[in-house]
């Protein structure tokens, strides 16, 4: 068997005496795309943000290729879980390229040519070649998530974390970042994507879970979430769901 490349094992994450996380437990294989489903405030987020060390956790372990990530480069660590999020996170003085230059630069050590080509080619993947000399906010919402994700792919990471990229993002705007993520599940890349459109997660994913209240309560295919889920609450919240 081949050792998964994160592991998270017993996972409990509380704020004060809110308990978000209750012993969540499951393993990122290469390769996998897993979508993550659930309500508001089931925990989905703060789950990605505790494997991206942007959130303490309380207890449990969270294992990269085998070792605790405590005892990680946060830095080198977050370059190859890369984490993109829903309000995109670029550096607003920036223009695009730079935008998708300067972690290369500056967490990978990677000369400015290689940096640079390296940015162009993830761009034009995304369609946003065109815009390098822009800053964001001469960019829609959806341009800005594309710049995000080219900027997360220049890294060269083995997982890419996706944190509702679609839920700042005006309707209009959803289909245009989905299609680009939806090319990169098919190119093999390992994502763990929270998500809150059920026909792209049904679509793209080789998992789906389904979390309530901090737990996860259903780990499975596709198939058997959305066609035949074994849990109540799963069914309850697909019902709840799709017929709005």
């Amino acid at each position: 068997m081949m050792e998964p490349i994160i592991k998270v094992d017993h996972l409990v994450k509380n704020f004060g005496k809110n308990e978000i996380l209750k012993d969540i437990s499951f393993e990122v294989n290469k390769g996998d795309v897993i979508s993550i489903i659930g309500s508001s405030g089931s925990g989905k987020s703060t789950m990605l943000r505790c494997i991206n060390m942007l959130e303490e956790k309380t207890a449990g372990e969270i294992l990269f290729h085998g070792k605790s990530i405590d005892g990680l480069k946060r830095s080198e660590y977050r370059s190859k879980a890369v984490m993109v999020f829903q309000q995109f996170n670029l550096f607003e003085n920036m223009t695009v390229l730079k935008n998708c230059v300067i972690g290369q630069r500056e967490v990978l050590k990677r000369d400015k040519e290689e940096a640079k080509n390296k940015a162009l080619h993830y761009l034009e993947k995304v369609g946003m070649l065109p815009y390098i000399n822009a800053k964001p906010k001469q960019l829609s919402g959806g341009q800005k998530q594309r710049v995000a994700i080219a900027r997360a792919l220049a890294m060269d990471p083995e997982v890419i974390l996706f944190d509702e990229p679609t839920s700042a993002l005006d309707p209009e705007m959803v289909g245009e970042v989905l299609s680009v993520i939806r090319s990169l599940a098919g190119s093999g890349l390992t994502m763990l994507i929270v998500t809150h459109e059920m026909t792209f997660a049904r679509d793209v994913s080789d998992r789906v879970i389904f979390m309530d209240g901090g737990v996860i309560v259903e780990d499975d295919t596709p198939d058997v979430i959305f066609g035949s889920p074994k849990m109540p609450r799963t069914r309850e919240f697909l019902t709840r769901i799709l017929s709005q």
